[in-house]
């Protein structure tokens, strides 16, 4: 019967570790670094990025005229059904932890339950590490007179993919197409 608790014990350890790394992974920085084509002039394709980041929330924070780039920030919200499902993941894992616990040492009777208090901070983790402050920066890449635009973009991979994926056509967006054919 000890051998059994025992693995049991280690299995809700390793469920432990898991929640660590997945709040770990929700809140990382991802952001990336594209460069994107178009035959089109530098300025019509600076108004068209301009517009659509305006329209999804994103205000102007400045540029740089020598270094040719504009500056957007916006403000990352963290998703409250995901911190309420962190939360009562922990506070499950917890509780199945304070019960192994008492399993195995009778002697510490109902305190190891008291575990599960500690399941809201799951939540509460995931909540103030996603919630942050990101930017998007356009810098035109020097191309010569009558060729199209290059521009060099940097910003969250998921920004990223939805600029991509909706103004390619519009404004005759070409990349390399690496961040919609990625699996992360």
């Amino acid at each position: 019967m000890q051998s059994v608790l025992s693995s049991t014990l280690l299995l809700t350890l390793l469920l432990t570790i898991g929640l660590v790394f997945f709040l770990r992974a929700a809140s990382k920085d991802r952001t990336t670094v594209i460069d994107i084509q178009s035959p089109r002039p530098p300025l019509e394709i600076l108004n068209g990025l301009t517009l659509w980041l305006e329209a999804r929330g994103w205000k102007r924070d400045g540029g740089n005229a020598e270094r040719q780039t504009l500056r957007f920030i916006g403000e990352v919200e963290s998703s409250r059904p995901l911190a309420i499902f962190l939360s009562m993941l922990g506070g499950l894992g917890a509780g199945c932890l304070g019960l192994v616990i008492k399993q195995l040492y009778p002697v510490l009777e109902w305190w190891p339950l008291l575990l599960i208090c500690f399941g809201p901070f799951a939540g509460f983790v995931y909540h103030r590490r996603a919630k942050r402050e990101e930017f998007v920066e356009l810098r035109l890449m020097s191309i010569k007179e009558g060729e199209g635009s290059m521009l060099r973009l940097r910003a969250h991979r998921d920004e990223l993919i939805a600029l991509e994926s909706e103004l390619s056509s519009s404004l005759n967006l070409v990349s390399n197409g690496s961040l919609v054919s990625s699996p992360i």
